[in-house]
């Protein structure tokens, strides 16, 4: 699944190409996503104007004077600039059309999303989908201190927890092994009894972990690829755990194990990672 650093990808991709550009028209041939597309939504784009190109968590966020469109890639979508004389292909379900470019919703599983929150309706940070994300994991105010206030009494293990997104957004399965390694704690391990030294090390793994993520394009799927067509550097090539299960760990030679939580595959070192 596309997670945080694939969608800021593809935001700073997207953003270059549609921000301050009108939308001519927006074509939908398939209105069968996760949840519908909007039946009138091409007729009130039409003409307006890209202000923003932002992004909350996996939400891309198209600002216009009147609303922001919610955009989400769902398990293997992606966005990307087509050639404006390229024929839509099997799964290509939503173009936004410009002068100088052509932008295609490409979804093959239709588990992505095209929305619409009026301005009408308040602040965007207000929708559903958005009003219980987890803070930001670049915010300022993001550190070892806040994940320690947020998992208090939390008893289930730190992996799960961070998967649910409450506490931090874009820490995606691969990401979740990756920073726990880093930082030395067990996935296993209860996220209310992390101390706040443990908690500071998570927070600056999860930041370098990231960091690392965005650097490569994007990296959870072998076949994504970004805004302008480029594959992403799947994570693999530097991971140091994520499925690297039977493997020597790259820190103490000890081999790497795998296990399954909340039905997620989750590795580690049993012996750099300490519950």
């Amino acid at each position: 699944m596309p997670e945080l650093p694939e969608v800021e990808t593809t935001r700073r991709g997207i953003a270059q190409v549609m921000t301050g550009r009108e939308l001519v028209r927006l074509v939908v041939r398939e209105p069968r996503l996760r949840w519908p597309v909007p039946p009138d939504l091409a007729g009130s784009l039409a003409g307006r104007t890209v202000l923003e190109c932002g992004r909350r968590g996996k939400y891309l966020l198209l600002r216009f004077d009147h609303g922001t469109q919610i955009v989400h890639l769902g398990m293997s979508g992606s966005l990307r600039r087509v050639a404006q004389d390229e024929e839509p292909r099997r799964h290509d379900h939503v173009d936004w059309v410009f002068d100088h470019a052509i932008l295609r919703l490409h979804d093959p599983r239709r588990f992505g999303a095209v929305l619409w929150h009026d301005a009408t309706a308040g602040p965007i940070e207000q929708h559903p989908l958005l009003a219980h994300l987890g803070i930001e994991p670049f915010d300022p105010r993001f550190d070892g201190k806040w994940l320690h206030d947020q998992f208090r009494g939390r008893a289930a293990p730190i992996k799960q927890v961070l998967l649910a997104g409450l506490a931090v957004v874009g820490v995606g399965n691969i990401y979740a092994s990756e920073s726990l390694f880093r930082a030395r704690i067990h996935p296993r391990a209860p996220a209310g009894k992390l101390s706040l030294a443990r908690c500071v090390r998570l927070a600056q793994a999860i930041q370098a972990t990231l960091t690392d993520a965005l650097a490569s394009g994007g990296s959870t799927l072998r076949d994504y690829v970004g805004a302008g067509g480029e594959p992403g550097s799947y994570f693999d090539m530097h991971a140091a755990v994520y499925e690297r299960g039977g493997l020597p760990c790259p820190v103490c030679g000890s081999l790497i194990k795998r296990i399954v939580q909340g039905q997620r595959a989750t590795y580690y070192c049993p012996k750099c990672q300490r519950v």
